[in-house]
This record gives structure tokens, sequence and C-alpha cells, in this order.
């Protein structure tokens, strides 16, 4: 697609139909769209589509720095700094307060004003340039058959995807199965001219049904399933109950328009809560909902334009032939497949179909959303999913035929962290963090000052108790130094997920894939380095993590120098760092051996452990025992986090003199103790702390205002 341009096709470009692009800035989307002989190129003719043009470019970045408020960073502009912002342009911050119905209904208005003809591809206006080797996505729709459904997420998805839109006409009658046949068509001509490129169906309801028909048909071919409330359980819905009643129906009555349009609004109760929680004064809150029920019945009207009584059957039955046709082939689907449910569907009952489907399907995830109904990506009261965040955070978007942790990475959005640092903030006021570092001539002061801002640099650190001080030390790199740092993760943090006997919801491991965690290897370290990246590794992983009864702060390291070879390669600067404060939070009063004395956990250690890959496998001692075990703590009242990071170790120009096993150990061995030493200054220094307690913070906070930085010990 051009930089900036829209087109309709319907299965091909003949040599005779020119292709238009135009400027397009949001603002100007809706009256570019409205002269449809502008913003589309038609054709009937029975030939395979062209691709839009690529337009290629690095990931978009903003211009800015995060300020140095702490407490109000988030509500700042860029301020123009020289220092480029770590955070991927943030195309879809409007997606919360959005109204998602406008935008598809405004899409919808003006898809079909336009001729009838057969079903076509679109690429919409908004999806601009994106970045080199952006996979083709194609979005497969619902009932409605518009195409619009993902209307006010076409510029974010137009960052990263090559997206294309399926456009059904209202009076068009394609049967099911020639449906399938077009998609086919389209995905085996894209797939022969980028072989080494997936290619995305995004699919909701029955268009759910054409992606796995699709796929199953087409098991070598390399493609990625998204899929929103498939509606192979249309045979066990009540939806088919509109089948007669609306054969007997007089045209003149609609009564099935509003109880679509109320599927997908999602619970009224919600919209009323995200309306009053603006605080707008009374007047402004009834003339807000007063335009949206004045929009409401503009809807229907559009609504009832997309599906007429004769369309709404038709689609109907073909739900019906689509279940059959697609369930006696799941089989056959090997594609990779991420299935997006709503429990709070009343139109199919997608939350059991998610179990047989994740049984049927292998490879197969999902992310259940609870306060969602049928129509996931349309609901706009504050419940509606982010379809980039989403396949960030399930670590599903790749550009290759495998997965690259490193090159396939997006950052996060302002946004999206904006969320995640909201849904921590407890954590961080709970622990009220003191981050201490070293500056080159050894002082220590306050603040990340002394953390070298030009990578590549690794900071080398003991893990608490379950990782806690992981929450605060990646959200305040960003706040304070708008440093991203990729932490090195134990394989545990990445594998599929199990629909049943897993212990922590997938979302909780989708927050450090949107945060950029990597899963441990050599190969992953050196592709960091060699990006210049702030990367936090702890050589103690999972067995300091998980330590047992009186083993706080106690290191658990491997004997040989596994990171000191590799950072001397690309000159990286060493950043050790200490940490304290767990016992301060919580103690263990199950640890690992006690938990094995009782059989219903030691299975479920057992059955974890065998689940994950192995790590040091060649390793002796204590560090080589990573059991996967969750330690019964029990909380205290909370005290106070507290980290220093020492004075930077440059490796520039040591490469060679690394190389030497025992001075590389010797190296390994310093850097060891300099985390020790910071432990134990910490430990020291905090029993001079007079806000170490939580009750005094409070105190503080409430005399100088919540928002006030809370003094520690004397440096």
């Amino acid at each position: 697609m051009a930089a900036a341009g829209g087109s309709v096709f319907a299965s091909g470009f003949p040599p005779g139909i020119p292709r238009h692009s135009y400027p397009a800035p949001r603002a100007r989307r809706l009256a570019l769209i409205s002269s449809t002989q502008r913003l589309f190129a038609v054709s009937t003719a029975e030939q395979l589509p062209s691709a839009p043009t690529s337009v290629p470019g690095p990931t978009p970045t903003t211009e800015g720095e995060l300020g140095q408020n702490r407490r109000h960073w988030k509500d700042r502009e860029p301020n123009g700094s020289a220092a480029a912002s770590p955070f991927m342009e943030d195309e879809g911050s409007e997606l919360e307060g959005k109204k998602r119905l406008e935008d598809f209904f405004d899409l919808a208005k003006d898809l079909i004003r336009s001729a009838g003809g057969l079903p076509r591809w679109f690429s919409p206006l908004e999806c601009a340039s994106r970045i080199n080797n952006s996979p083709l996505l194609l979005y497969l729709p619902g009932i409605d058959g518009t195409g619009a459904g993902l209307a006010s997420q076409h510029k974010k998805l137009g960052k990263i995807f090559d997206v294309w839109c399926l456009h059904i006409p209202v009076m068009d009658r394609t049967p099911f199965t020639d449906l399938v046949k077009l998609i086919e068509k389209t995905v085996k001509s894209e797939s022969h001219n980028s072989p080494n490129r997936p290619i995305y169906l995004v699919g909701e309801s029955l268009g759910a049904c054409l992606a796995l028909a699709v796929a199953a048909r087409n098991p070598d071919l390399d493609l990625v399933l998204i899929l929103s409330n498939p509606a192979t359980s249309f045979n066990a819905s009540q939806a088919q109950s509109l089948v007669p009643l609306l054969e007997i129906m007089p045209d003149q009555v609609q009564l099935t328009h509003p109880y679509l349009l109320s599927l997908m609004r999602g619970d009224p109760l919600n919209t009323l809560r995200a309306t009053s929680e603006k605080a707008l004064p009374p007047q402004e809150m009834v003339a807000e909902l007063s335009k949206d029920l004045l929009n409401m019945s503009a809807f229907i009207s559009v609504l009832a334009d997309i599906l007429p009584k004769g369309t709404f059957l038709w689609k109907l039955q073909m739900l019906k032939s689509a279940s059959a046709y697609t369930n006696s082939r799941l089989h056959a689907v090997k594609a990779q497949t991420l299935l997006l449910i709503s429990e709070r569907d009343q139109l199919l009952p997608s939350q059991a179909e998610a179990s047989r489907l994740y049984r049927a399907v292998p490879g197969c995830e999902i992310r259940r959303y609870e306060e969602n109904g049928h129509f996931l990506f349309l609901q706009e009261d504050g419940n509606g999913i982010d379809l980039v965040t989403t396949i960030k955070g399930a670590t599903f978007y790749r550009r290759g035929k495998s997965q690259d942790y490193i090159s396939d990475y997006l950052p996060p959005t302002h946004s999206e962290f904006i969320k995640l640092y909201e849904s921590s903030k407890w954590f961080n006021d709970m622990t009220a963090p003191v981050m201490l570092s070293t500056l080159e001539d050894g002082t220590i002061v306050r603040g990340l000052a002394g953390i070298p801002y030009e990578g590549p640099v690794l900071l080398v650190g003991y893990h608490m108790l379950l990782g806690l001080e992981i929450i605060p030390l990646m959200t305040q790199f960003l706040i304070e130094r708008n440093i991203h740092l990729r932490g090195i993760a134990h394989p545990m943090l990445f594998p599929k997920y199990k629909e049943h006997g897993s212990t922590l919801s997938p979302f909780f491991y989708d927050a450090f894939h949107i945060m950029g965690a990597v899963p441990v290897s050599g190969a992953n370290l050196f592709k960091l380095f060699s990006r210049k990246s702030h990367v936090l590794l702890y050589p103690g992983g999972a067995r300091e993590a998980l330590h047992r009864k009186g083993e706080e702060y106690k290191l658990f390291w491997p004997e040989q120098a596994e990171f000191v070879r590799m950072a001397a390669k690309f000159g990286a600067k060493i950043v050790p760092f200490g940490t304290v404060g767990e016992d301060d939070i919580g103690q263990v009063v199950l640890d690992y051996e006690d938990l094995m004395k009782i059989p219903y956990y030691r299975d479920q250690i057992r059955r974890n452990t065998e689940g994950n890959v192995k790590l040091r496998t060649t390793a002796t001692g204590e560090v080589a025992n990573q059991d996967m075990h969750l330690p019964g703590v029990m909380p205290k009242i909370p005290g106070r986090f507290y980290y220093l990071f020492g004075k930077p170790i440059d490796t520039e120009g040591r490469k060679q003199e690394l190389k030497d096993r025992k001075k590389s150990h010797e190296l390994y061995l310093e850097v060891k103790s300099e985390v020790e030493r910071c432990i134990a200054y910490l430990q020291d220094k905090r029993e001079g702390d007079p806000y170490r307690s939580i009750f005094s913070r409070l105190v503080y906070q409430t005399v100088n205002g919540s928002s006030s930085d809370i003094p520690t010990f004397e440096l």
C-alpha cells in the first residue's frame, strides 16, 4: 500500500485498473472515504490479487523525555529534548476514549454506499507507513460482513501490518465455501510473493470459521490465526432460534437490530460507569448520555441497512453451514492460533467452545475476557481490547518463519506502559522504592544518575524473593532515565499457556512480554548487546528468586563466568547492583523442602519442572536446582525496597585480556563481590531510615501531600 492510500479490490488487479494514493491524516479520513471514486480501485476479474505497495521504514518513535517528576510524569507532553523516547509511537492512544461503534458505523456507511458486486478486499486509508517486512494481516468480518470491525484500530495495526479487510456487499449471496476459496486464493498468492513471512488471519465469529477453514485446507502455509469468539459453536447457540422468528416476521418490524446493537455496545451499566468516572458536571453528563441515546437510534438505522431481513437470514444460514464445514476439518489445522474469548458472549457459547477448540487445535492459546460480550472489537465501555497490545503480549508478532525475540520485538507504546504502570502502582506505593546509584568518582547519589545512558550496559544483580524487585526497577528506569531495560528471563515465562493447571493468568506473562523480557540464551544476549541495549541479568536465576527459609540475600551464582566475555566482546559496561526489602514484606513459611514432603505439591512441582526448558544442565550444586514452585509466604506489614547500583565496570578495550579464563573469572568474582557489598551497604543503612515503615510514610504524605517524594537515610 502506498504511504497513505486506500484501495478496494475483488480477487485481482488487472493491469488496466489504476491505484490511487492520497494524503490521509485521520481528521480527513471520512471526507476521503465518502468519495468512493477516489478512494477505491475496483475490479471484479477472477485474478489473483496484487499487494499494496510496501513502504519501508524504521520502527516509528517519537522524540522527547518522560520528565523528571516521578509522580506526574505521565501527564506531561514530550518536551522536545534530544533523548529519543523508548516507546513505540502511540497511534492507538485514543482507543480508550474513542467511540468504537461510531468509527465502525461511519466506515460501514461509506462501504455499503458503494456499488454491490462481489466480495472484495480494501486497504484502510489510515494504514500508513509500516515498519520493514511487515506481515500481511487479512481481516475477516463477522456476521455484518462490512469489514469495518477494526475501524478504530486501523492506524495502530497499520504501523506493524499490511492490513487488508474483506468486504462482503449487503446483497451478496456468495456461499461459505466460495468465500473460503476466495480467501485461499489471496493467501496462496501472497505466500508465494513473500514466502518467508507469515500471513495473519484475524476473524471474528463467521470470519473465524473462514480463517480456520482456510488453515485446514492449507496446513503447509505459514498462517497465524487470531480468532474472536469463533462461530464453530453455532449449532449449540441460541442464535439458531432467530431463523424461524425472522422467517415469519414482517419486513417493517425490526426487533433483531436493537438486540444486535445492544450486543455491540456491551453492558450498559459499564457504559454508565465509564461516563460517571469522567467526573463531569451533571449538565455535561446528561448531555453526553443524551448524545449516546441519539447515536444509538442512528446506529439502528445503519444496522438495518447493513443487515436487512434477507441478508440477516442468509448470514444465519451461512453460520450453520460454516460451523459444520469448519468442525469437520479442525483436525487438519496446524496454524499458530490465538483465541480471544468473551465470557459474557450472549450470542454464542464461546466460553465452553474455547476449551473444545483448545483441545482440538494443536498450538492453540487462549485469552479470556471476563467483562466482554460477543463483539469484542467494538465494545467501548472501557473493556474493549487493543488488538496490537494483545498480539504483542501473547508474543504472536513475528516477521519471519520463526519467532525472534529481539528483531521481532515491538516496544510498548506510551499508553501501554501507562496501563502497566497503573496496574502495579499500588505495589510501588506500598514499597516506596529508594534507588541509589554510584557516579564515576565513587559518590553514591539518590536516583539513577550513575547509570550510563549509552549502551550496551549489563546490569547484574540479586534476585529477591519471587523477583518482586523487578516491578519498581523497570518502571523507574523508564520514568527517570528514559531507559528501557530488556530482562533476560527464565523460559518458564514463554511456553504455551496451559488452559488447565496453570497457577497464573496468561495476562501476567503478557505484561513481561510487552515490557521486553527475553528468554535466556547466549544468542539473545549477543543480539541485545549488538543493539546497544540495557540488559538486566540475574545469574542466580530461579534458585535465587525461589530461595529457602533463611536464605535471604544469599547469592546462588554458577561457578563459571557466564557473561563476562560476552560483555567484553561488545565493550559493555557492567553495573553490579544489590536490592533489599523482601524480608520487610513477607516471610517464607513453606519452602521447597516443605512442599516436597506434601504429595500434592510434590507432583505439581514435578509437572511444572518437567514442562519447562532445562537450564544449566551441566552445572552442579544449588544453582542447578531450579525446580519450579511457589513458596508459601506470610505477608508482613510492608517495609521498603532499597536498590544500590555500584560503579560501572567498563570492559571497553579488554576483549583480548578477558579471553583468558583466569582474568574473566577474576572480573566475574569482582562483580559478584560488588553485588554482595551493595546488599550489605543497604542492609546497614536502612536501619537509619526514619521512613522504612509504611506508617511513617503515610504520616509524611498526609502532611506533605501524596505526590511528595519520601526522604530516606543520610547518604
